[in-house]
């Protein structure tokens, strides 16, 4: 499998990975029963972790790390930003009120974490 390959399968997973979270969010927000539905628990997680594969896989064949790299950098503080708040966002929010500003806030933190990855640019 090429480099471009790898890299277009890694942005395939990142969109797909924002609409399920957008999806399971708008559920959230409408106190959907759709979220207890066994293929919405496991679905985005197997898309995560196929997208965190080919994240590992595009920097170790470009050579390019975080914590070497800036916008790299930048990406993984963004990632664990976005996936702490999602948690809250879909399940530890003790409130709606609090869920719903961590779902708009890890929409956010995706949106930067997109502009660092095409800019490659940290701010």
């Amino acid at each position: 499998m090429s480099y471009l390959a790898v890299k277009h399968l890694h942005i395939t997973f990142a969109v797909l990975s924002g609409m399920f979270f957008f999806i399971r969010g708008l559920w959230m927000m409408s106190d959907s029963t759709l979220l207890q539905r066994r293929w919405v628990r496991i679905v985005p997680h197997v898309n995560d972790t196929l997208l965190l594969a080919a994240a590992i896989a595009l920097a170790v064949w470009s050579g390019q790390y975080p914590f070497a790299q800036g916008w790299l950098t930048a990406k993984v503080v963004g990632l664990i930003l976005y996936i702490l708040l999602g948690t809250v966002a879909l399940r530890r929010g003790k409130t709606k009120k609090i869920r719903i500003a961590a779902f708009f806030a890890a929409l956010a933190v995706f949106a930067y974490i997109i502009k660092v990855a095409v800019t490659r640019q940290v701010f």
